[in-house]
């Protein structure tokens, strides 16, 4: 213990109070907010690999094909679609039609789910975003655990997904079907998903084969994103993993939600 009326003490406290005061600070500079500590906690490490993007299939649609070999590196990807309990623990509230907690959001825009996004990096400090539409795929299809499945986990939609025969037209609760070979959920059907790129049938053929990535800051409200994964409200000839949809991005859609995705080292 140092004495008070010392020259030496009161030095000795103001440096550590510094001294405190710094760890402190680290202390909290490393440690993730508690949003953060959530998300992570459902995210997997998709390990980087190369794949056949599209389908040659001849029901594939123009926008779907020519089949083609793409790479994408390693990155995380939620084993979760954004529940509403998540967006309004950032957002304060959401416009869900179909509500619960414990349902993806649902009823909203490409751009707001955007704004989310960067509502949601500012209070916690992190860098979420949405996948690109390649990283998207692979990790529909098992990325290099892949079995071949024709959804995302089965050969049987009934299995991993809610769709037009089994939904009853409505979003359901996260994590009820079965995951896929990566421990993904919901990658078929439940709501569609929006990804990163524009939807854009030239890029997504003949784009770059490493790493593509189709994200453009467009102004226009028309301009149209890519969407993925089918919904609810999509038949199993629409659910398929190569299958492609879209949507303006400032159009509100009740069957469409969101995954959050991030780099990995």
């Amino acid at each position: 213990m140092f004495a008070l009326g010392s020259k030496y003490s009161l030095a000795a406290i103001a440096i550590s109070a510094v001294t405190l005061t710094g760890l402190f600070a680290c202390t909290m500079s490393t440690t993730p907010h508690p949003i953060a500590q959530q998300i992570d906690s459902n995210m997997v490490r998709v390990e980087g690999g190369s794949f056949v993007m599209g389908s040659n299939q001849p029901n594939a649609s123009k926008a779907e094909s020519p089949a083609r070999d793409v790479t994408v590196d390693n990155f995380y990807i939620s084993k979760f679609e954004v529940t509403q309990a998540l967006f309004e623990s950032v957002m304060g509230s959401s416009l869900s039609y179909f509500k619960a907690p414990d349902i993806p959001v649902n009823n909203l825009s490409w751009q707001q789910a955007n704004f989310f996004i960067e509502q949601l990096n500012e209070l916690t400090g992190e860098n979420y975003r949405l996948p690109t539409e390649a990283e998207w795929e692979f990790a529909a299809i098992g990325g290099n655990k892949s079995q071949g499945f024709t959804y995302s986990g089965s050969n049987n939609l009934d299995d991993v997904a809610w769709y037009a025969a089994n939904a009853n037209n409505k979003a359901h609760p996260i994590g009820q079907k079965q995951p896929n070979e990566l421990g993904l959920y919901d990658m078929t059907g439940n709501v569609g998903e929006f990804v990163i790129d524009a939807f854009d049938d030239t890029f997504y053929r003949y784009g770059p084969t490493e790493n593509p990535n189709n994200a453009k800051d467009e102004k226009a409200g028309l301009a149209h994103k890519s969407v993925r994964g089918g919904s609810f409200a999509y038949d199993p000839d629409e659910s398929e993993n190569f299958r492609r949809d879209f949507a303006s991005q400032s159009i509100i859609m009740s069957d469409m939600g969101l995954r959050l995705a991030k780099d990995a080292n």
